[in-house]
């Protein structure tokens, strides 16, 4: 059964709600009063029970249930304001109290300090009273008590109630365990873990060993000593003792004392120049030993380590600092010794600074190299040359090509956005795009200086075991360490093929050193092959013709395709990288590879047929050296040459703005359209022109010549000018005795006044029936038929151009002169074009009444 307290009496009696569990379900048992008692149940004991009393029948118990120790209670989260108000006043008058820490009730506070901690309150209120009381220091000596009576009971009760506390997240109770009087204490109750019952630390002994602490120069400071031993401690906790239980805010709360002292520590280290003079002057002086100068470089590491973690300003003044007072005499010293430790302390020092600044490290190389020293990158070649350790060998060489890293000044906005239009123009293939893309940025002089130092003799030292391969029968002398030397090598060179360009091919080519890498590729480790196969795949994708030529001198495809063969048919990792070599060469279309490869191995790439690489490869050669098909250079929109000739399905005209892209033949129903009238267009015109059509006395027509070929619709000059303006013209105006101003301009040449939509439509058709006229010019002059004009080489009347070119372009300009001079406004006339081999004449022209109509013919 379960009680829910609900509200206070005006007694002590509290009035609660009783409910049963039964089958998962809960059953109401009605409401009462609750009130608890303790009776004596022997001489020394007593027994606390909780009774509920039914408000209707006071005599009916609903509840009596005994409380024991073992037994857990919550309170329920619904409840009335009355009850929370209660309990929050109930709560503030009586602060949280636990039991004195006594070997007997450590069983009551741990089930104490459990119930509270379940509750953000809870917790909040148990940090401040283990604070306020010094609840911890008056534990830890029962940690000694408990194993002197050997009470294992006791001792991992004691560490559970360590853990608890631990665990509050609260930062001052983390700072005062790790106190110097506090710690053993605490340190020793986590070491009897009740999840490893049968297993014992020794977090104690580790701690209490005064040798592991290493005070190269004394600091006259005690509370920078103390912090130092307290962040130890605190790296101990976090790492080891409560790695597997820590949670993410107890981690957070460790890593920010953690931090915060080591910033402290910085902090003093560096404003105290006497500290470090004498710190940083042991390494020259000859009277320390070499023990203190291990403990010094150390120190220095830890520092740098530190560092890490500082915000950028600070770590960059600490930095400053130590190099002005030696820190990099410290590091070659520490490169150059015999002893591995030293050597990775060393390079760990000189990554750390390299990371964070390289240019201070080149400045630095390149005042050893003004006075005649020997330059750190020479200490650093000799290191990669020498060291069996492999991770200090990587570390070299990552310093190697960090500090040969191009630092150039980003280019101006203007610049790239002309590089990326320069590109965009063309259409490159693969890397070739990429190049186009790459802007030139403003070099650093002092990194120029540096590598025109590196090409010229720190190159010689570091690739001379390349060099020593020529002449070589075979490479199966090689040790382990002599393959990682090579592959750490042809990574340098990799990494000068992508960022140095013009000054690394020249120094490759001049040193052969690429024939020395392909050299390499018949070697029995496969790891060296790959890396050599490597650079040969940057060098491809580089797109560069200098490489691709040198490669085609040499010959270095025959021990690549040897591996293949070797490999073949299996799909390891070696026989893939070389697929992907020559997919690559025919993705990116490299001519000169391909070409290389088709004629002097074209027969070894067609046996390999397990896979299509190949075929692909020979498709694409046959391919791009294919003749062009042939194109007929005498074809034109339109040919009369004869019934069998037609338009040419795919023939591109640059006509108009590429307007015209090619055209086929018309059908019947295209025919029929363009020889008829369009009178179904006059229905778009506007009223008044509509009203001026219908009031039109006499009648017209289009006034086209029956010419078969259709004639040209703008006034454009040309040779037939002349001979144009001496013909005689009869027109339809002298009849009637009407006359009419002189055509304006077209008014494709001048600016229109404002027009109506369908007059603007109308004029729109006019212009692409005009622009289909001048496409056909040319066929008009080659093929002109007699019929086009009289046996007398006279035209007709009916078909001078210039009358109908007076007819077809009406304006708002011929309108507006013609009322002003007293004349009706005539209609527009209509005109029917055809562009087909045969045409039909269209309606003849009404000339004056009586008069001889023309039949549009010739003969």
């Amino acid at each position: 059964m379960a009680a829910a307290l609900t509200s206070p009496s005006s007694n002590d009696k509290r009035r609660v709600k009783v409910y049963e569990l039964k089958n998962n379900d809960w059953f109401d048992r009605g409401t009462g009063f609750c009130t608890g008692q303790t009776t004596d149940v022997g001489a020394a004991s007593e027994e606390s029970r909780i009774y509920v009393h039914s408000e209707d029948e006071p005599d009916r118990i609903l509840l009596d249930t005994k409380i024991g120790k073992e037994d857990r209670y919550q309170k329920q989260k619904q409840q009335d304001d009355a009850l929370s108000d209660d309990a929050m006043d109930s709560f503030a008058s009586n602060p949280l109290v636990l039991p004195q820490p006594e070997i007997g009730s450590l069983e009551d506070i741990e089930h104490a300090m459990r119930s509270v901690a379940s509750t953000p309150q809870g917790r909040d209120a148990l940090a401040k009273f283990v604070l306020n009381e010094d609840y911890i220091r008056k534990l830890v000596p029962l940690v000694e008590m408990a194993e002197d009576l050997e009470s294992l009971r006791d001792l991992h009760m004691l560490c559970n109630i360590m853990k608890m506390l631990i665990l509050l997240n609260d930062s001052q109770i983390v700072d005062h365990i790790v106190n110097e009087d506090v710690v053993f204490g605490v340190i020793g109750a986590l070491e009897y873990d009740p999840d490893f019952p049968t297993h014992k630390a020794n977090h104690r002994r580790y701690l209490k060993d005064h040798s592991r602490y290493k005070e190269v120069v004394k600091i006259a400071d005690p509370a920078i000593t103390s912090k130092i031993h307290a962040t130890w401690r605190l790296t101990y906790l976090k790492d080891v003792v409560l790695a597997r239980i820590l949670d993410d805010p107890t981690f957070g709360v460790l890593n920010s004392l953690i931090f915060f002292n080591q910033v402290d520590i910085i902090t003093h280290l560096q404003s105290n120049p006497s500290y470090l003079e004498e710190l940083f002057g042991m390494i020259d002086s000859p009277t320390v030993h070499l023990k203190r100068k291990k403990d010094a470089v150390s120190f220095i590491q830890s520092c740098c380590a530190i560092a890490k973690s500082l915000q950028a300003p600070a770590r960059a003044n600490l930095y400053t600092i130590f190099i002005n007072h030696g820190l990099l005499q410290i590091i070659t010293f520490a490169i150059l010794n015999k002893e591995a430790s030293l050597r990775v302390a060393g390079t760990d020092i000189l990554v750390a600074m390299i990371d964070h600044d390289p240019g201070m490290v080149r400045a630095y190389i390149l005042k050893s190299i003004a006075e005649k020293k020997t330059p750190l990158t020479d200490t650093l070649i000799e290191l990669l040359l020498v060291e069996s350790d492999l991770g200090v060998k990587a570390q070299a060489a990552d310093a190697i090509k960090v500090l040969l890293e191009p630092a150039t000044q980003s280019p101006q906005p203007q610049a790239q956005a002309a590089a990326q239009a320069q590109a965009q123009d063309s259409t490159p293939r693969g890397g070739e795009y990429l190049s186009k893309l790459r802007v030139p940025g403003v070099s650093n002089p002092q990194v120029e200086s540096y590598i025109i130092h590196f090409y010229e003799h720190s190159a010689k030292k570091l690739f001379k075991p390349l060099r020593d391969l020529e002449g070589k029968p075979n490479l199966n002398g090689l040790t382990f360490n002599d393959v990682q030397l090579f592959n750490h090598l042809i990574e340098i060179i990799v990494y000068l093929t992508r960022t140095h360009h013009t000054r690394s091919r020249y120094y490759l080519f001049s040193e052969n050193l690429v024939s020395r890498i392909a050299q390499l590729l018949s070697s029995p480790h496969k790891h060296l092959k790959l890396t050599a196969l490597k650079f040969f795949r940057s060098c491809i994708g580089l797109m560069d013709e200098a490489y691709s030529t040198h490669f085609i001198q040499h010959d270095h495809f025959t021990p690549i395709l040897n591996i293949v063969y070797d490999t073949m048919p299996r799909d390891n990792l070696l026989n893939s990288a070389c697929l992907d070599l020559f997919e690559t060469i025919r993705q990116q279309g490299v001519k000169p590879l391909m070409e290389h490869l088709v004629l002097v191995h074209r027969s070894r790439l067609q046996e390999i047929t397990y896979v299509d690489t190949f075929q692909n490869l020979l498709h694409r050669w046959e391919q791009m050296n294919q003749a062009p098909p042939a194109v007929e250079q005498d074809m034109t929109l339109f040919s009369n040459d004869g019934e069998g000739a037609r338009t040419p399905e795919r023939r591109r005209n640059n006509v108009n703005g590429n307007r015209w892209q090619g055209m086929k033949e018309m059908d019947a129903a295209e025919q029929a359209y363009f020889d008829t009238s369009d009178d179904e267009e006059e229905d778009d015109l506007p009223s008044l022109v509509t009203k001026q059509m219908k009031t039109s006395s006499a009648p017209r027509t289009n006034g086209l010549a029956p010419s078969p070929i259709l004639k040209s619709l703008v006034d454009y000059p040309d040779d037939d000018e002349d001979v144009l303006e001496t013909l005689p013209t009869h027109s339809p105006e002298k009849a009637t005795g009407q006359q009419h101003p002189k055509l304006s301009p077209s008014p494709m040449l001048q600016t229109p006044p404002p027009e109506r939509l369908s007059e603007k439509r109308r004029r729109q058709d006019d212009e692409d029936e005009d622009e289909l006229g001048k496409l056909s010019t040319t066929s008009k002059r080659r093929n002109a038929a007699p019929s086009a004009s009289t046996p007398g080489g006279n035209t007709p009347p009916g078909n001078n151009p210039l009358r109908k070119k007076k007819g077809f372009f009406p304006t708002k300009d011929k309108d507006r002169d013609a009322a002003s001079a007293g004349a009706v406004a005539e209609p527009r006339k209509k005109i029917a074009i055809s562009i087909g081999p045969t045409t039909k004449a269209p309606p003849v022209a009404a000339s004056e009444p009586g008069g001889k109509q023309d039949d549009g013919g010739g003969g």
